[in-house]
């Protein structure tokens, strides 16, 4: 296996913003899985969403998948919240689970100072009780394909990198 760390974990639980401050403090690269995606597409997740549909969008997520398992070593890569159906997600690294409760993830984006912006970024939190469904749906299986669960909630940036590098 590379070594990668994988950071799954429903959208807005803060797997970018923990992958930049792992690659700061690690000296690892940094990818992120919808930033590949939209630089292929030339276009926003939002947009491939709107224009060509979630299934056009997963199929796109399995070919990053593959990708990176192939060609990538040394890295940390933030992912979309559903990546981690992927197939052969583990052979792209060890995959670290961000956990959080749903109501954790909605305090945490509208804390911050762009809340809008990380709303409107993601097409499922649009309808609440559907996004609500979706992270019901999701939780056990994060879980299933984690090498590593970590809980996020109300704590710092830096104690959950401390804690993501000591169990690297």
């Amino acid at each position: 296996m590379s070594k990668n760390l994988v950071l799954i974990g429903f959208m807005g639980v803060g797997k970018g913003t923990i992958a930049r401050a792992l690659v700061r403090k690690s000296g690892m690269f940094g990818l992120d899985s919808d930033d590949l995606i939209e630089s292929i597409e030339n276009r926003k997740v939002k947009t491939i969403f709107k224009e060509d549909g979630e299934e056009y969008f997963r199929a796109m997520e399995k070919k990053t998948a593959k990708w990176l398992s192939g060609n990538v070593t040394n890295t940390i890569i933030s992912t979309g919240g559903g990546f981690f159906k992927v197939d052969d997600l583990n052979k792209i690294g060890k995959v670290i689970y961000l956990k959080s409760s749903f109501d954790g993830i909605i305090e945490r984006l509208k804390a911050q100072p762009n809340a809008k912006q990380k709303f409107d970024k993601r097409p499922l939190l649009k309808d609440m009780k559907k996004a609500k469904a979706l992270f019901d749906e999701r939780a056990d299986q994060y879980e299933l394909k984690a090498d590593i669960v970590i809980n996020v909630e109300k704590r710092s940036i830096n104690s959950i990198i401390e804690e993501i590098l000591l169990v690297k």
